[in-house]
């Protein structure tokens, strides 16, 4: 990887629940509704929909690495629907899927953020999705926009320190090495 590579930061809110198409298995159809990328290259937020979604996919193709929160399992399945690009050829690092090889277990990107940032998201899905459904795009972006910023918070985190952290089944700390 380069000296500075860029890296950029992803996330995407859907426009249907699972149980609306059929099941997690139905990925592709839960529709794009807003993607939001931070890229460390011109150190800026990118705002997308599903009518600029080609330029999405060409920053994400131009990264030296895409970071994101479940992107192997999510975002990319439901990015795939509008390419060609096969999105996991990408330089990727998934977050979410490093942490769970090393625990065995998963572990929600607010339950990580809380005890290790000090930081929560400030929605869940659900209301993203009733957020499109009203039309409400800056709350919207402004939710998919704290996502990625603290997608990027906890990996500098985590690459500052080796680890990152999150609270057990009896709210102790505990910390989780990780090699990003």
């Amino acid at each position: 990887m380069p000296a500075n590579p860029a890296l950029v930061f992803f996330d995407l809110e859907t426009q249907h629940s699972f149980q609306e198409v059929g099941g997690r298995h139905n990925l592709h159809r839960l529709g794009l509704s807003v993607a939001v990328t931070y890229n460390s290259g011109d150190s800026a937020f990118h705002h997308y929909t599903e009518s600029n979604v080609a330029g999405l996919i060409a920053e994400l193709q131009a990264a030296d690495r895409v970071i994101g929160f479940n992107l192997l399992r999510f975002d990319y399945p439901v990015l795939g629907a509008y390419t060609q690009v096969r999105l996991w050829s990408l330089p990727t690092l998934d977050l979410l899927d490093h942490i769970y090889r090393r625990l065995g277990f998963r572990v929600g990107l607010d339950a990580l953020a809380s005890a290790t940032l000090g930081t929560a998201k400030s929605a869940d899905g659900l209301q993203a999705i009733r957020w499109w459904r009203a039309r409400e795009m800056e709350k919207l972006f402004a939710y998919c926009q704290q996502d990625v910023e603290v997608t990027r918070q906890l990996y500098e985190f985590g690459r500052k320190h080796r680890y990152v952290q999150y609270r057990d089944q009896n709210w102790r700390l505990r910390q989780v090495p990780v090699s990003w």
